[in-house]
């Protein structure tokens, strides 16, 4: 856990969320400033700044944060509508809170990119 991290106070419990499941190594909540009506983030437990920080010992961990999304979309039935996932990588690509987090999004119209 970084102190200054607001997903790993999140996932420690010191911060309060919408949360829709979790485990030992990933949990999913609503995101609170939600840009589709469906709009929940997957993080590991394990803080991790983004995806260029992941190291080879995390490669089972990433699977299962995917795993994670694959979850969260059959649980809120946003397979057959379809959704979108996003994982912001730096700042330049829009990365805000720097611990690695999956976007899933659905109900609403998508355009690329």
């Amino acid at each position: 856990m970084t102190a200054d991290c607001i997903f790993c106070k999140i996932a420690a419990g010191e911060v309060g969320a919408d949360v829709l499941f979790e485990d030992d190594d990933i949990l999913a909540f609503r995101d609170v400033r939600p840009v589709a009506p469906t709009h929940v983030l997957v993080i590991p437990r394990k803080h991790i700044t983004s995806l260029a920080q992941a190291d080879p010992e995390d490669q089972a961990l990433l699977g299962k944060l995917l795993l994670g999304v694959r979850r969260v979309a059959d649980e809120l039935g946003l397979v057959e509508a379809g959704y979108r996932t996003i994982i912001n990588t730096g700042r330049g690509a829009g990365q805000t809170v720097f611990h690695l987090h999956v976007h899933v999004m659905s109900g609403r119209a998508w355009t690329w990119p």
